[in-house]
């Protein structure tokens, strides 16, 4: 059977469902599961412990995150070679400073104007930031590796 691709956007639709592709995002879930864990704990000790206002918890957790995600996903989701470290690390905390202001934004519109809890509210914002971290990522800050 002959294989279609449709190329949008410099990717391929196909390559969606290549097997590689998968298993890059599920290491980048594993990746994220620690970030997570990492970002929770300073979220909540700098807030709860520290008495760190909410926002600037989030962030101080977020970007802590963020590091540790890089060091893990250069190493072992995109395996990635590229000698310009310092170039890559700002794109990828590029996009994660993005990340954070949609985190903060959607944190925000749930916990401060739809009254949701603070830490539910944290879980949606972080799952919808998760994906738009790993596309932008895969296919800029990592697109040397593709």
């Amino acid at each position: 059977m002959k294989r279609i691709c449709y190329s949008t956007l410099g990717f391929q639709l196909s390559s969606f469902f290549e097997k590689a592709f998968i298993l890059k995002f599920l290491r980048f879930c594993v990746v994220g599961v620690s970030g997570t864990f990492i970002d929770f704990g300073l979220t909540w000790l700098c807030k709860e412990k520290f008495k760190v206002p909410k926002f600037v918890a989030n962030a101080i957790g977020f970007v802590v995150a963020a590091t540790s995600n890089y060091i893990l996903n250069r190493v072992w989701t995109w395996q990635s070679t590229d000698e310009h470290v310092g170039v890559e690390y700002v794109k990828f905390f590029a996009v994660s400073l993005i990340g954070l202001g949609l985190n903060t934004l959607i944190l925000y519109l749930l916990h401060e104007k739809m009254k949701l809890g603070f830490y539910i509210s944290k879980v949606f914002a972080t799952g919808v930031v998760m994906l738009w971290n790993f596309f932008a990522n895969n296919f800029f800050t990592f697109a040397s590796v593709l």
